[in-house]
């Protein structure tokens, strides 16, 4: 692939680690591709980063035919930069466009697109305890028409960020609320995809749980309103009476988590069991109340692990591990961040030097 590259004329420059927060602060550059039915993928460019044009009557600005990625590049203790399983986004952002109608993206363009915009800003990936650069690919239509049709122009974006822990508090448990009242996805919906509406429609239940005090929400399926599916943000997973349970899959109304993924492939490694399955809200309050709820957290690419202090659900709340982080969170936190800033070694080869 031929990449045109217009340096910033005017780099910024990269605050202190302990100022750096989560995705508010970006790099020099940024990278674009365009799309056409005649032309298909074309135009590739790094240029500096700001803000684009775009036509008003765009389609993504009315139907929301737009999909992204959540990724990082984790600087080492030698000045290497390496990737965690970069093809595993590529794979899973095709996932996400072949359901909202946009263009595939070839696995090793993507791939490719994400380590030169990350090459030029290299200089942006910190280097202090628990920092990375995030990176965040999206996919969106353009077509300058506001009839209802299929999408035959789009752009592809890379933006980056260097950034800090996604809890600012660090690795410490949160408190979520099961929503009982909206849902998030159902059968043959977008659920499994990472499409900007999926997040849009969990704003309101996300703003009631934090207004009482908590983190974020954990939903119910949309059908039955009795199956765990996800944080607002992460997948969940919960280790109950010895086994770790996270919901499967199957249903397509769950994100398929590249962490979670990880996670289930490190703990078989170990030799813990894990399974993947319907989970009732019966069955986790049941096992909260007998005491075999032994912990529970969120798994994702931006916190890597957030441990489970609190459940509520209805009038009642629930103390998880004695509102501490479990075992098994934390040996996966120190594995897989381990991996990823090539601490521990890498068993699987999932790191790939950028």
């Amino acid at each position: 692939m031929q990449i045109s590259i217009t340096k910033n004329p005017n780099p910024g420059k990269m605050p202190p680690s302990d100022k750096l927060g989560f995705g508010s602060i970006f790099s020099d550059h940024m990278f674009l591709m365009d799309y056409t039915d005649a032309e298909k993928w074309h135009n590739a460019r790094i240029v500096p980063y700001g803000p684009i044009a775009i036509n008003p009557a765009a389609s993504v600005l009315h139907y929301a035919n737009e999909v992204f990625e959540g990724m990082k590049a984790y600087r080492w203790a030698d000045g290497s930069v390496h990737f965690f399983r970069p093809m595993e986004n590529a794979k899973r952002i095709n996932i996400s466009a072949e359901r909202i109608g946009l263009p595939q993206i070839p696995n090793d363009i993507f791939v490719e697109a994400v380590r030169e915009v990350v090459k030029v800003d290299k200089d942006w990936v910190p280097s202090g305890e628990g920092t990375s650069l995030y990176i965040r690919p999206f996919l969106y239509a353009i077509d300058p028409e506001l009839a209802l049709h299929g999408i035959h122009q789009a752009t592809f974006v890379i933006i980056l960020s260097p950034s800090a822990s996604y809890f600012a508090e660090g690795i410490k448990p949160v408190k979520i609320m099961l929503e009982t009242e909206d849902v998030r996805a159902v059968r043959g919906g977008t659920g499994y995809t990472k499409c900007g509406g999926n997040y849009a429609a969990s704003n309101r239940a996300g703003d009631r749980a934090m207004e009482k005090g908590y983190s974020q929400v954990l939903w119910l399926d949309g059908v039955h309103r009795k199956y765990i599916e996800e944080v607002g943000a992460m997948n969940v997973m919960f280790k109950i009476d010895g086994t770790v349970v996270t919901p499967s899959l199957e249903n397509g109304s769950i994100l398929g988590g590249i962490t979670r993924k990880s996670c289930l492939e490190v703990l078989k490694h170990w030799g813990i069991p894990a399974e993947e399955r319907l989970l009732s809200v019966d069955e986790l309050i049941g096992a909260a109340e007998s005491g075999k709820l032994e912990e529970a957290f969120g798994t994702g690419t931006a916190a890597v692990i957030s441990p489970i202090g609190e459940l509520a659900y209805k009038d009642k709340k629930y103390t998880v591990n004695d509102f501490k982080i479990g075992p098994v969170a934390q040996k996966l936190y120190d594995e897989l961040t381990g991996i990823q800033w090539g601490k521990r070694p890498d068993p699987f080869g999932w790191t790939e030097c950028v």
